[in-house]
């Protein structure tokens, strides 16, 4: 006797936020123990005809212009690396190409249903996310260029062939911004968060190693004494402007779920003072001119911190114990090193910053993966055997 097939209800509001009709087809991918239901999307994929063109057309333009750039310069021979080179031209048009895409396709699928990402995100923000992705861009390119000219130091290219390789490259940059754009959502822009910051602090630090840095505090990477101190603020700016971003994202998205709620309506203030004020420590840099003002604004960032390591317990929906052992943890662990610099003296100035900012921004990537769960939050459902 055939076995009986089964039936999932699934509740009336998400089959009008998927637009669901009767008869509507889906496709059930079991993946990990898991049961994923998939309906058609009518999201773009890099891999059709209309998509396809786009980062082949424009791979090629930039070739050509490139072959004729070298003839009109009469370099009939490129090195891979230095002034005017073959690394030099693949960064400047790679990153223009590929910001160009990225910006495209992210505003075209902003018009899909199915987007509910792009949809959810403010204009104001738009030039943010491109510009981090841009930046991310750049400094991965910037890498690879310095790794191949270690692999192929004083390698040479004629003008044809440097055009070909240009013409490789720009293909899978274009490629891969087109599909960041296509998949980019709240967990992509948090790992962006976490990269430029990250980079931006540790190339800061690598320019001031001869002049230092660590002897005095970690503000000094963004003084007129630091070596570009203008990039370790602008880190600090961008990374403000991102995590205004995604908070306008995830509490945009949270309303659907708690409506009026005004615990979360504290929590999205209590974090946009944080960002704000994280935007105003680059703004205001350790300088002479503004140092009172910077140390006021750093003191209100840690204020901000504590309120809302103490306040997250009332003011996070559905906060599971682990989390709130966890942000006890980090509290307990500022306070200790607050001590082990203020009190005892064993901590110096850099070591108690570095920590201090480490723990902080650590537990607030995690305090925003906890609220882009809360988006996610699933709804129960029934599966029954069919009669």
């Amino acid at each position: 006797m055939k076995a009986k097939d089964f039936q999932l209800t699934i509740p009336a509001d998400i089959g009008e936020r998927l637009q669901l009709e009767n008869k509507t087809t889906a496709k059930l991918i079991v993946k990990r123990g898991r049961l994923v239901v998939q309906f058609d999307e009518s999201r773009l994929s890099i891999f059709q005809k209309r998509v396809l063109v786009w980062p082949l057309m424009l791979a090629l333009i930039a070739s050509c212009g490139y072959y004729w750039f070298c003839g009109w310069q009469q370099h009939n021979y490129v090195r891979l690396t230095g002034n005017d080179s073959l690394a030099t031209a693949i960064i400047v048009v790679g990153v223009i190409m590929g910001t160009l895409l990225f910006a495209i396709f992210f505003i075209h699928d902003r018009n899909n249903p199915n987007n509910h990402f792009a949809k959810n995100i403010y204009w104001r923000n738009f030039p943010v996310i491109v510009l981090s992705f841009a930046l991310i861009l750049g400094l991965v390119l910037t890498g690879s260029m310095w790794l191949l000219g270690l692999l192929f130091r004083g390698a040479t290219f004629d003008r044809f062939t440097a055009s070909i390789i240009l013409f490789v490259f720009g293909i899978f940059i274009n490629f891969a911004m087109i599909y960041f754009a296509l998949i980019v959502d709240a967990t992509i822009l948090t790992t962006v968060l976490t990269l430029v910051i990250i980079s931006g602090v540790v190339i800061s630090m690598a320019v001031n190693d001869q002049r230092y840095w660590w002897h005095h505090n970690l503000s000094f990477l963004g003084t007129t004494d630091a070596s570009s101190g203008w990039q370790f603020n602008a880190t600090l700016i961008l990374s403000a402007l991102l995590m205004l971003a995604l908070i306008d994202y995830l509490f945009v998205s949270l309303r659907r779920t708690f409506p009026k709620s005004r615990q979360l309506f504290v929590l999205r203030v209590l974090l946009t003072l944080t960002a704000v004020d994280l935007g105003l420590v680059g703004v205001f840099p350790n300088n002479v001119a503004y140092h009172a003002l910077h140390d006021q604004v750093a003191i209100f960032l840690v204020y901000f911190i504590i309120a809302l390591i103490v306040g997250i317990r009332w003011l996070l929906p559905h906060i599971s114990k682990d989390f709130l052992y966890l942000s006890d943890g980090v509290g307990i662990a500022l306070v200790v090193a607050a001590i082990l610099f203020q009190v005892v003296g064993y901590f110096s100035l850099t070591v108690f910053e570095m920590v201090a900012f480490v723990m902080a921004f650590g537990w607030l990537l995690m305090l925003l993966d906890r609220i882009e769960a809360l988006v996610d939050l699933g709804i129960e459902s029934k599966i029954t055997r069919g009669k």
